[in-house]
């Protein structure tokens, strides 16, 4: 199985439209148009009965201490995690694309409605529910895509990686507020075939110079 994209190529850095911030030189980031890239796929395997996609950056800080704080960097050296962008479920079998902006055109505060979505998908939430949860402005659950905004003073770019998983099921016997370790768990025993296209994205000026 394969996947491309037409909004960013493999390996090179995401445009700006598909991010939730982008770079301000007044106040170091501003909100983006935060629209999911196009992505497309082929050479599915037999048998398919759905997919699921993940969009997940491996490269956030362990520890938030010195993150988009004044004078301070965030060491190239820090342990990274996990932060989960997009959980995408039951994507029907005869699919083969997803439009530019069809799951996500914007910055919605508090968060995108769910889990129900285009094609008689589902979503789970990202991970920007734990980020903002002590934000009164931006609280809330933030189901589908919402795109890169990795720490302005980070030393190092960010990866974000888009895979596409080929099942043996029509629905993941999964319900509820459907999180990316709850979901790599559902997967596990109905993959058939998965891609992955890789982007990457950076807020520092000094990494992108």
């Amino acid at each position: 199985m394969q996947l491309t994209s037409s909004s960013f190529r493999d390996g090179e850095r995401i445009p700006g439209d598909f991010a939730f911030c982008i770079p301000d030189p007044a106040h170091h980031v501003c909100l983006g148009s935060n629209r999911n890239p196009q992505l497309a796929w082929r050479d599915v395997p037999p048998g398919t009965r759905s997919f699921a996609l993940i969009c997940h950056d491996p490269d956030v800080p362990s520890k938030g201490d010195d993150v988009n704080q004044e004078g301070r960097t965030v060491p190239a050296s820090l342990p990274r995690v996990d932060f989960f962008h997009w959980l995408l479920i039951d994507l029907p079998a005869d699919l083969r694309q997803i439009g530019e902006g069809e799951f996500s055109d914007d910055v919605t505060p508090r968060g995108k409605a769910g889990p129900h979505a285009a094609h008689g998908a589902r979503q789970g939430i990202n991970d920007y529910t734990a980020w903002f949860a002590g934000d009164n402005d931006m609280r809330g659950d933030y189901y589908g895509y919402d795109g890169p905004c990795p720490p302005w003073n980070d030393e190092i770019v960010h990866h974000y990686v888009f895979t596409l998983f080929a099942l043996d099921v029509e629905r993941l016997d999964v319900d509820g507020r459907l999180g990316g370790p709850q979901l790599r768990a559902a997967l596990q025993g109905h993959v058939l075939a998965e891609a992955r296209i890789t982007g990457t994205y950076s807020l520092n000026p000094a990494v992108n110079a």
